[in-house]
């Protein structure tokens, strides 16, 4: 396979377009060491490598690398939680083609969907654990944000005769 200066890959035979570590990770929007780290922790395995060793990188792994990234951003999941999405939504498309394969049976369908079932049920429960998380998180940052107000209006109320009021600390927590 012959590439670019810049780690662009050619079509392969397959006619499949692969990149080097660097362009996959500047279309990607990660480091290359992100995207070593990631294959170091089984979240991606690269499409392939050259004769020398490169790693080379299809549109379905940026994919994945996307999908990683979004995971960590809009839920907050650690790498070890997204490994776990990430090897059930893998076995959920395997029991998809599974299911509908001619030779596969009807009781063995019956086992693929509990299967399913019993995934989503998981990856909920995971979802669920940090919806929790935030929301704790967002009532204490409430309770933090009425204190602070309080602490405020009096700051601000006209001063009435007599001693200060002790203040607490409510700036920070």
């Amino acid at each position: 396979m012959n590439t670019s200066p810049a780690g662009e890959a050619r079509p392969a035979a397959g006619g499949e377009r692969l990149f080097g570590i660097g362009a996959a990770a500047e279309r990607a929007g990660v480091s290359q060491r992100a995207l070593r780290y990631y294959q170091q922790l089984g979240l991606i395995t690269p499409q392939g490598r050259t004769p020398g060793g490169l790693r080379r990188y299809s549109q379905e792994d940026l994919a994945r690398v996307a999908r990683i990234r979004q995971l960590q951003t809009l839920l907050g999941l650690n790498l070890d939680e997204i490994a776990l999405v990430l090897r059930s939504e893998d076995r959920m498309a395997e029991i998809r083609l599974a299911y509908h394969a001619e030779r596969t049976t009807c009781a063995e369908r019956r086992d693929l969907v509990r299967e399913s079932l019993e995934l989503q049920q998981e990856l909920r429960s995971t979802v669920e654990s940090k919806r929790l998380g935030i929301e704790g998180f967002l009532t204490d940052l409430d309770a933090r944000i009425d204190r602070t107000r309080g602490l405020l209006e009096q700051m601000t109320a006209p001063a009435a005769p007599g001693p200060e009021p002790a203040s607490r600390s409510v700036v920070g927590h």
